[in-house]
């Protein structure tokens, strides 16, 4: 048995299209401000990719970069300058931030309205709360993606295995709002191996590479790879390096009924929800109506 593929970037490429098509249904296009610290490549590359494509869904890019050593209180009057400016709809820092900032003091001074990554502690109540308000994006992706596999999730046995603040608890927490069993699993967690196999939808979280081996994984479940683990490659020559998810995916496919890739998967789900969450944001501020082309998460 060979398990399919779920491709995220073709996944993602719809909900895009659906953003696109929902921004020519709004009185005007609501921007995105991206707030970069730092000279860290990884990063530079990442937000140039946000902005290009939130041109490419008609929108407005905000960049802005910052040197590695910004006060903490600089950086805190500039997010606090985004949230007041009333033509930003959203507002992303760019995470980790450098070593001398302390996140908290910086996600606090965002405005809940325009947080498009969901990590403020208002978003992340009104989510636990099960309130409206906007989600965290890789979690939101999560979901989708296992949804293109099996629609209803209602009933469903779910195993997240990561407990961060990031991915693992939201998504345990929106995979309970569609009505599925969910396990939280972590490196505490007794039996790990056993307390994956029964999961219908096994979701890995955790940051360590390859670690879920193929038989963690119950014949035919869906396994959904968030992890990004940099990795020698000395196939490919001194020192180079390679990019694995958390799951062992080539047993993994042996067994599963669909699997994500990684990179490939939760990835390009990650950006397009983040544009999602810009229109969303833009609609609930502004008292605009949601246009319906944007669809259902």
């Amino acid at each position: 048995m060979t398990a399919r593929s779920i491709d995220g970037k073709a996944i993602a490429a719809g909900v895009r299209a659906e953003v696109a098509a929902a921004v020519k249904q709004l009185p005007a296009p609501p921007a995105l401000a991206v707030v970069l610290v730092g000279d860290d490549p990884a990063s530079h590359v990442y937000v140039a990719s946000k902005a290009k494509q939130t041109v490419e869904a008609g929108m407005r890019s905000v960049e802005v970069r910052l040197p590695a050593d910004t006060a903490e209180t600089e950086l805190i009057a500039k997010v606090e300058a985004l949230s007041r400016d009333p033509e930003v709809d959203g507002i992303l820092v760019q995470l980790p931030l450098p070593k001398h900032i302390v996140e908290a003091k910086v996600l606090a001074a965002l405005d809940p309205l325009k947080d498009v990554d969901g990590l403020t502690e208002a978003n992340a109540g009104k989510l636990v709360l099960g309130k409206p308000g906007l989600r965290p994006c890789t979690p939101v992706g999560c979901v989708i993606l296992a949804k293109t596999e099996r629609p209803d999730l209602s009933g469903a046995n779910v195993v997240v295995i990561g407990r961060s603040i990031l991915v693992g608890k939201p998504a345990a927490l929106l995979f309970l709002e569609q009505n599925a069993t969910v396990t939280l699993a972590h490196s505490k967690t007794r039996d790990l191996k056993i307390v994956c196999r029964g999961a219908d939808i096994l979701v890995a979280a955790v940051g360590r590479p390859e670690m879920v081996r193929g038989d963690w994984v119950r014949p035919g479940a869906i396994v959904i790879d968030v992890g990004t683990n940099r990795v020698p490659a000395p196939e490919k020559g001194e020192g180079k390096t390679k990019l694995v998810g958390d799951v062992h995916f080539a047993e993994a496919a042996e067994v599963a009924g669909a699997i994500s890739p990684s990179p490939g998967g939760v990835g390009p789900m990650t950006i397009a929800c983040l544009l999602r969450n810009t229109v969303l944001a833009a609609c609930a501020r502004r008292g605009w109506a949601v246009p319906a082309a944007l669809g259902q998460a």
